[in-house]
């Protein structure tokens, strides 16, 4: 005799490897480079360092 399964779960499982694989390839299409990240990162240390140098100290 074969194994009974359940439609339900079946048609879950199914769809969520559909997920994932949609997932997978959005990932490698949309995904930011190591150089684009980095560039980022600079732009916004930089934008931090140029605003703390232009805060006012109390005493002034």
């Amino acid at each position: 005799m074969t194994e009974v399964i359940n439609l339900r779960q079946a048609r879950k499982n199914k769809a969520r490897a559909a997920a994932g694989e949609a997932a997978a390839e959005n990932r490698l299409r949309h995904g930011r480079t190591k150089a684009e990240r980095e560039t980022e990162e600079a732009r916004r240390t930089k934008a931090a360092r140029v605003l703390d140098a232009h805060k006012r100290e109390k005493g002034e």
